[in-house]
């Protein structure tokens, strides 16, 4: 097995590190990628001096970055977006909903959220809420719901409300028919009441 190789880095490369570090990599990806690119090149004092100035600016920018991303991570703690799709009467979308969708989304209302921090199991194919992970980093992510919405009333949804309202129609004349039923047998029972025995009548009499 090939040996790691040491390279100065020329550019900022996400993951591995920023302009002006020193960083070990396999052998094939120096060769097949780094080197070809000139993204990198074998260190030596009077190169990594020569880059110190573009290191210190690099660090400060990633500071920043970091810094933004630690408030939209706490401005994304227990958030919903809500995104209207078409759909089909079933609630099936006309498409499904990916990353790409979810960052425009989230850019479009003030969070800036690159598409590769939205980590989704699956797309979204139907309407529904879902649980989506927003992270940056292996110590800065957090669970967000997203909201799909149907852009119009879905057949499905109409006909399960006509059928509460039915039921709720339904259930209030029971309730009317029962208190009247009720007050009925009320009535008859104080009628009961208030009629003599006929044998108190008599001891009366005498």
């Amino acid at each position: 097995m090939a040996r790691p190789v040491e390279l100065l880095l020329l550019r900022t490369i996400e993951n591995l590190g920023i302009v002006g570090d020193i960083v070990k990599v396999r052998a094939g990806y120096a060769r097949n990628y780094l080197l070809p690119h000139a993204l990198a090149e074998t260190p030596t004092p009077e190169k990594i001096e020569e880059l110190k100035d573009a290191r210190t600016k690099a660090q400060a920018n990633l500071n920043a970055q970091r810094a933004t991303r630690e408030a939209t991570i706490q401005r994304l703690d227990g958030y919903t977006l809500k995104l209207v799709r078409s759909c089909n009467d079933q609630g099936l979308l006309y498409g499904s909903t990916t990353q790409r969708d979810i960052s425009d989304a989230l850019v479009a209302v003030g969070f800036p959220v690159d598409m590769r921090a939205v980590r989704l199991a699956t797309p979204f194919r139907r309407v529904g809420s879902y649980a989506c992970t927003i992270q940056f980093d292996r110590d800065l992510k957090v669970d967000i719901t997203i909201n799909v919405a149907a852009d119009r009333q879905l057949e499905s949804v109409m006909r399960a409300q006509d059928d509460d309202a039915a039921a709720e129609a339904a259930a209030i004349e029971e309730a009317k028919a029962a208190k009247a039923e009720a007050s009925a047998e009320g009535a008859d029972g104080e009628k009961k009441a208030a009629k003599p025995k006929k044998g108190k009548k008599a001891a009366a009499s005498a």
